[in-house]
């Protein structure tokens, strides 16, 4: 049997980014070290005690949990996404306050840390805007050499944007970091809205998830409303959602098959044009397979078999729980 993954989150944490941990915590094969937020769907200290809070209910208080950087690269005023996540950043649902602390030390450092101790073979899940990593960066020139891989949920290459018109949120927040993850020099892979838009969540998703109900499963239920809500109102013309850092988190941890994932040649326009925030995949080659060239630098996941939120379920609704159910009436 293989050992378990060495695997460190950076997160904004959300609805999605809380049901990934949850999957993450329940993976035999994911030895989650850290987890690390940052500024995105929520405030950075925010995105800290929502973690704090949905590792409790997993059980796992033992995962060191650090808050970073409040602000993109630029120092602008981020905009959080409120009106996706709900004014907490986990649906509304008010869990009670964690019994772990925050870590001392702050997300870059924690990112470091666990690079070191986990001796190269650390992966990194960055389902947020990349403003973390491209601090740890530059505190620590070295860090590509240290992890073994980076598996990034972001951007869009055929598909449109959700925060522009090719832009997505996790890149399109803090551009400059992203063109500096992705230009690292360590290995790449790229989760983008091609496919998690694909791989959606329904109604009967979560109401599979309500029905088990333990007081993991009866949150990632009551979480997905006000998720549900923002997509049948924007996005979609039914009432289901994006699968967006669950998917990311299942292909970290190769618990999924891609169906079409190439290698290509990818940039961030980082220029302050109506292309701001896009993720520039160098597709040239799809007619031909996608032939790999030597200017390669990340794995692009581009098709799926849409079976993945059926699998989701059924590990969220397997899992030894801990912790205390929402109190009645806990949406705000």
């Amino acid at each position: 049997m293989n050992a378990p993954l060495p695997l460190l989150m950076d997160c904004d944490t959300g609805v999605d980014d809380a049901l990934a941990l949850l999957y993450l915590a329940g993976t035999p094969g994911a030895d989650l070290r850290g987890v690390t937020t940052v500024a995105g769907n929520t405030s950075a200290a925010q995105a800290a005690t929502n973690t704090l809070q949905v590792l409790e209910l997993a059980g796992r208080t033992d995962i060191p949990v650090a808050a970073g950087a409040a602000t993109p690269l630029t120092g602008a005023e981020p905009e959080y996404a409120t009106h996706v996540h709900g004014d907490n950043g986990i649906g509304n649902i008010q869990l009670p306050p964690p019994t772990a602390e925050i870590d001392r030390r702050d997300a870059v450092q924690l990112i470091i840390d666990t690079a070191y101790e986990a001796g190269g073979d650390l992966h990194i899940l960055a389902t947020a805007p990349l403003t973390n990593l491209a601090h740890a960066l530059e505190r620590e020139p070295r860090l590509p050499e240290l992890v073994r891989h980076v598996t990034v949920m972001g951007g869009a290459v055929h598909h449109p944007g959700n925060v522009g018109p090719r832009a997505e949120a996790n890149i399109g927040n803090d551009p400059e970091a992203a063109e500096r993850v992705i230009a690292a020099g360590w290995e790449v892979t790229i989760v983008p809205l091609d496919v998690t838009m694909r791989e959606r969540l329904t109604p009967a998703h979560q109401d599979r998830l309500r029905a088990h109900g333990t007081p993991l499963s009866r949150f990632a239920a009551d979480a997905l409303d006000v998720y549900f809500d923002f997509h049948e109102r924007i996005v979609f013309p039914f009432r289901a959602s994006a699968c967006h850092d669950p998917l990311a988190a299942a292909m970290a941890v190769g618990e999924l098959t891609p169906v079409l994932a190439p290698q290509l040649h990818v940039t961030v326009d980082t220029t302050q044009g109506p292309a701001r925030g896009e993720l520039v995949a160098d597709t040239r080659g799809m007619y031909r397979g996608y032939p790999r060239t030597a200017e390669a630098n990340a794995r692009v996941l581009l098709e799926t078999d849409g079976t993945f939120p059926d699998r989701l379920v059924e590990r969220l609704t397997t899992m030894a729980t801990a912790g205390t159910a929402p109190s009645s009436g806990a949406r705000s």
